[in-house]
């Protein structure tokens, strides 16, 4: 797989400075609402832009996530209680920025009986009666295979679900201590049977070969994934895993016309600077 040397972050991966009049809107709106973003929580780079065109990925169920994933960001340890204002919160959040399409993300609540389910179906139903034109998409976690959970929030009925899969199966001990890998597969391929269009997001330069890549992505197109987006894992702290490798953007769109011509998803998103939520208004 083409790459860079280790840990020598090359010049395509440069992160614009937020500013901008709708970035400070945005901001506002997410303090005066007490409201989550993974765009902050996350530490995503591409902040700057999404919040200057005045669009957030909301983050329900609070900042405190009950899983310790070695990549991620997000707060791990006891979460508080949830907001039961939240729905609406992000509802009227999402009225205020006009938002043509939402985006929509979670924490674990691997302690709450359903994991997170009914809040996750309220917000679905606060933002849809709020912001009848808004499409959205949720990016939902595996509520520990409670299949009746998942299907709580696909009925009803938001235009896309997802489910990150993050890396490859060798590297799930690793990266994603408390997932599995079939259990991820199999809830996509639930989410798909259930009639609803599917997305899945995968993070490369964590040490995988070119050959587990395409095994992931034959994976998924075999389990009913009809969009996926690749990109760079960027460091978030040093306690979180070092970058194995960058690949080069060359790599990047190799992956994506693999995915597209010869394995056949709809869309797939692939380069440094994507992730999950990046054009997402696109997968519809």
């Amino acid at each position: 797989m083409e790459k860079t040397k280790k840990r020598t972050k090359p010049d395509w991966l440069k992160i614009s400075i937020p500013f901008g009049e709708e970035y400070v809107k945005v901001k506002k709106l997410v303090k005066e609402n007490d409201l989550h973003t993974i765009c902050e929580d996350g530490k995503c780079p591409n902040m700057a832009e999404c919040w200057g065109a005045g669009t957030a990925t909301f983050m329900i169920l609070g900042n405190i996530c009950t899983r310790s994933c070695s990549f991620c960001a997000v707060k791990t340890g006891r979460p508080n209680e949830y907001d039961l204002d939240e729905p609406e919160k992000v509802a009227d959040a999402i009225h205020k920025m006009q938002v043509k399409h939402a985006v929509i993300t979670s924490v674990n609540r691997d302690e709450l009986k359903d994991k997170g389910a009914s809040v996750w179906a309220a917000t679905v139903r606060a933002v849809k009666n709020r912001n009848p034109q808004t499409t959205m998409e949720v990016l939902i976690p595996d509520f520990k295979a409670d299949w009746d959970a998942l299907e709580m929030v696909v009925n009803e009925k938001p235009e896309v679900i997802s489910h990150n899969m993050e890396t490859v199966s060798r590297l799930y001990r690793l990266v994603r201590p408390q997932a599995k890998y079939k259990r991820s597969l199999e809830q996509i391929k639930r989410t798909k049977e259930m009639g609803a269009r599917t997305k899945s997001g995968v993070m490369l330069g964590l040490g995988e070969t070119e050959d587990e890549v395409i095994q992931i992505m034959h994976d998924l197109h075999k389990n009913g994934c009809d969009v996926l987006t690749l990109g760079q894992y960027l460091q978030p702290t040093k306690m979180h895993l070092k970058v194995a490798e960058f690949i080069t953007p060359a790599q990047f769109t190799k992956f994506k016309k693999i995915g597209e011509e010869e394995i056949g998803f709809d869309i797939v998103e692939s380069g440094p600077m994507v992730r999950s939520s990046y054009h997402a208004e696109k997968h519809i």
